[in-house]
């Protein structure tokens, strides 16, 4: 791997481990939420936090799959299923039918405000979702810089 390659993804990894470490710490304040209870705004606050960091997570562990396949292939794979593909193939995700769905609920987020809808998307962010982003920073550790 050229010195180029190697900072850009050391660069893209540091931007990934910034945004999972917000994920993380949101976990851990995590409650269940309530959907038939009302909340005020300032209550509300951690779970738009979660909301937020998963989709900043997601959306930054994609960027830096793509810095790991450029790196490796010196190409970018021409699909989002090519890159999954790769990521599996090299052990850094274990599903990549998994991946899909936690982007498809990056996109849903949002759209779906009523409170049913959204104590689902919580509780496949913290019981699903976040751990795949969490077990992905520590597989990005484990490369050689």
């Amino acid at each position: 791997m050229s010195s180029e390659f190697a900072l850009l993804l050391d660069a893209s990894r540091r931007r990934y481990e910034a945004a999972a470490e917000l994920l993380a710490a949101s976990l851990v304040r995590y409650r269940p939420f309530d959907p038939v209870r009302a909340y005020t705004p300032e209550e509300l606050e951690p779970y738009d936090a979660l909301c937020d960091r998963y989709m900043r997570a997601v959306e930054m562990a994609i960027r830096c799959l793509r810095t790991v396949e450029r790196a490796r292939l010196a190409v970018n794979s021409e699909s989002y299923r090519d890159l999954l593909s790769n990521a599996a193939k090299w052990s850094l995700i274990e599903d990549v039918e998994q991946w899909f769905r936690m982007r498809d609920l990056r996109n849903r987020i949002v759209h779906d405000y009523l409170p049913e809808k959204l104590a689902e998307i919580y509780v496949l962010i913290v019981r699903e979702y976040a751990p795949e982003l969490l077990r992905l920073r520590e597989k990005l550790r484990q490369l050689p810089s």
